[in-house]
Formats: structure tokens, C-alpha cells, sequence
């Protein structure tokens, strides 16, 4: 499966030496992209116990992390999937995150005993994030709301590391020392970023050429939240913790009914009628403000 290269180690030391005295063998494949995930796993584990021993800077130093970088590239494909419904080009989200695996090589520790596509992903993934936080936004948001989206974005990176799992609106809130309406509400305000063409295609519907226009004649209740998030803190907090949680999976992790429902415990019909009554309760109390 695998050949090998020679890379010197060392320079000749004394009269007669020869330059090549300590070869090193290092493991590659002929096309690193044909090579099977698990093949690509053991290799790189090779590979960047050599990188440690080699000198930056060196033709075998850029050779061994270039390698390192076709290897691991369906990482990159697999972290930038996550960020699929986003308006930029797939092949733009992919060179980020190439950026993010390079950063991984570069800053990986062999010592650690930690399998590289655990450590690297986390480092993908939050290169991108960084990516989408730091672009313009589309709509006019206030600053405030802007402010907690990055801190939000950091804390997301902070916590998926330390925790493994994505972080949850309290875990959020307790990092950040902020309410969980808070949370919500900078969760929402990231609907801000990016714009999308009416013409765009939406959904499974690009064959056919319908775009997002012909689909804004249906109501959203989402959309009333939206537009009153200022309003809405005091009345998310008021909530019990399961309806904030609810809340926080349908608008904010853009999660379905039926996947809220596997999260819960419960049915997708449960879930509808929970939210209709969250937001009966949310609009009605609006309604009540507004008197």
C-alpha cells in the first residue's frame, strides 16, 4: 500500500562523512487522496512523528506537511458540509478550512497521545466559524446584538472543545455569564449575515426553478420573533427552562420538529402543538405590552 522516501536526518560531521549518513524513512502513498480513511489515519499518525523530528523550513519539513494536508482534506470537506446552507461557495468554505488544518499540523503534539482528527476538526471548524464572524452583515443589526454574536461565536468554539459536544443555551449562558434569553437573542440576531437572493433556488426545488420569492407568501411565526427581539428578552426569561430550550433548537440550532422531538423524547406532534403554545404565549404577551 505504501512506499517509502529517504530524508537525511542529519549533516555530514567530520572528513569523509556522508551527507545521507542517517536516513529516515517516511511513509508515503502514490495518490493521497485515493487512500482509505483508515490507511490515512495510521499514515498521518507516521507522518507527524516525523514533522516533529524535522526542521522547519527544509524541503523534507514542507514535504511531509503538504502531505499531511491531501491526506486529511475530507476533514476539511467534512467540517464545511456543516456550513452548507450558508450563501458563500462551497469550494470558498473549503480553502478556509484548509487554513484550519494547516494551523492543526502546525500546532498538533504528537506527545499528547491524541488522535490528530480529533484535535484538528474542532480547529477546522472554528476557522470557518471565524470566517462567517468576521464578514459583513447583510441586514442592519445593532451593535449590541453584533458584540454578543462574536462572543457567542468564541464561546461556541471554547465549549465544543472543552465539552465535545456542541454547547447548549445554558452551558453558553453560564460561560458568558449572560441570561439564557440573552443567548437566544444573539442566536437569532446571526439571521443577519447573510442575504439571499430572491431568484435563489429554494430547498429541493432547483430543478424546477422556483425561487425563495415564490415561497414568501406563507406566514412565519418565527418572523414576528425576529423582528421583536428587543421585546422578547424579558419575555423568553419569563419562560420555564424546557420552553427556552425548545425555543433555542427550533430558531436558533434551526433544528425540524421530528429532530426536536428525538432530542426530547417526544413526538413531532407534541413538539407542534409545544410550539404553538410557546408562541401563543410569547404573542399574547407582546399584545399585552403593546396596550
Amino acid at each position: 500500500m505504501f512506499e517509502t522516501v529517504q530524508t537525511r536526518t542529519g549533516a555530514a560531521s567530520g572528513p569523509g562523512a556522508r551527507e545521507d549518513a542517517h536516513p529516515a524513512a517516511v511513509p508515503v502513498a502514490g495518490d493521497p487522496a485515493a487512500v482509505s480513511p483508515a490507511d490515512a489515519r495510521s499514515l498521518s499518525a507516521a507522518l507527524l512523528e516525523r514533522l516533529a523530528e524535522l526542521e522547519e523550513g527544509t524541503p523534507e519539513y514542507a514535504y511531509v506537511r503538504n502531505t499531511l494536508v491531501e491526506l486529511n482534506l475530507s476533514l476539511v470537506r467534512f467540517a464545511a458540509l456543516r456550513f452548507g446552507n450558508r450563501a458563500e461557495p462551497m469550494e470558498d468554505i473549503v480553502q478556509v478550512g484548509t487554513v484550519g488544518l494547516i494551523k492543526a499540523i502546525n500546532r498538533f503534539d504528537v506527545s499528547r497521545g491524541v488522535e490528530f482528527a480529533s484535535f484538528a476538526l474542532p480547529t477546522i471548524v472554528g476557522e470557518i466559524k471565524r470566517y462567517f464572524r468576521d464578514s459583513s452583515w447583510s441586514v442592519r443589526v445593532p451593535r449590541r446584538l453584533q458584540e454578543l454574536r462574536i462572543e457567542l461565536a468564541k464561546a461556541m468554539d471554547v465549549l465544543e472543545q472543552e465539552l465535545g459536544h456542541r454547547p447548549t443555551t445554558p452551558e453558553l449562558s453560564d460561560y458568558l455569564h449572560v441570561s439564557e434569553a440573552e443567548v437566544i437573542e444573539g442566536e437569532l440576531a446571526s439571521n443577519g449575515y447573510s442575504a439571499q437572493s430572491l431568484d435563489t433556488a429554494a430547498g429541493d426545488e432547483e430543478e424546477t426553478g422556483n425561487g425563495v420569492a415564490r415561497r414568501l407568501g406563507a406566514e412565519d411565526p418565527a418572523y414576528d420573533l425576529v423582528e421583536n427581539l428587543t421585546a422578547l428578552r424579558p419575555l423568553i426569561a419569563s419562560l420555564d427552562e424546557r420552553d427556552r430550550l425548545i425555543l433555542s433548537l427550533r430558531f436558533c440550532e434551526e433544528l425540524t420538529q421530528s429532530e426536536i422531538g428525538e432530542r426530547l423524547g417526544v413526538s413531532q406532534m407534541h413538539v407542534s402543538r409545544l410550539l404553538h403554545r410557546i408562541l401563543a404565549t410569547l404573542r399574547e404577551a407582546l399584545t399585552d405590552e403593546a396596550v
